[in-house]
């Protein structure tokens, strides 16, 4: 599953405020992670045309990772990517999706982030 051949819209260095920890009050402080999406699709159409409309908008793709993020409480940066990679699956036309999760300063002074890289693909 790490070959993952073609085309990709690349949506790196996302910032968003989330309820992520594993307690209660880990998630009540909504700190901010750090997000890298890879989502393949073939753009040969909107190479040669021109148009927004033949491609997958970048800006819907962040709104559909920033709704997931902040809308719900995750204890893992495990689900928090799970979640993120289903919902791109589920609501845009993509044969595969990579996430890169990094939770910032997750031990102060000791760790600048730490993470996880999930990869999916469409029916599997």
């Amino acid at each position: 599953m790490t070959d993952l051949a073609g085309d990709a819209i690349l949506l790196t260095g996302i910032q968003v405020s989330a309820a992520l920890g594993v307690t209660a009050a880990e998630r009540a402080m909504r700190r901010p992670v750090l997000l890298d999406l890879e989502v393949g699709a073939d753009l040969r159409r909107a190479g040669r045309t021109d148009r927004i409309r033949d491609t997958i908008h970048y800006a819907r793709i962040y709104e559909v990772v920033e709704d997931v993020a902040s809308h719900k409480e995750h204890k893992l940066v495990e689900a928090l990517g799970e979640r993120i990679a289903e919902a791109v699956l589920a609501k845009f036309d993509v044969d595969w999706i990579r996430v890169t999760v990094r939770k910032v300063k997750p031990i102060a002074g000791v760790l600048d982030t730490c993470g996880i890289r999930i990869t999916r693909r469409r029916g599997g």
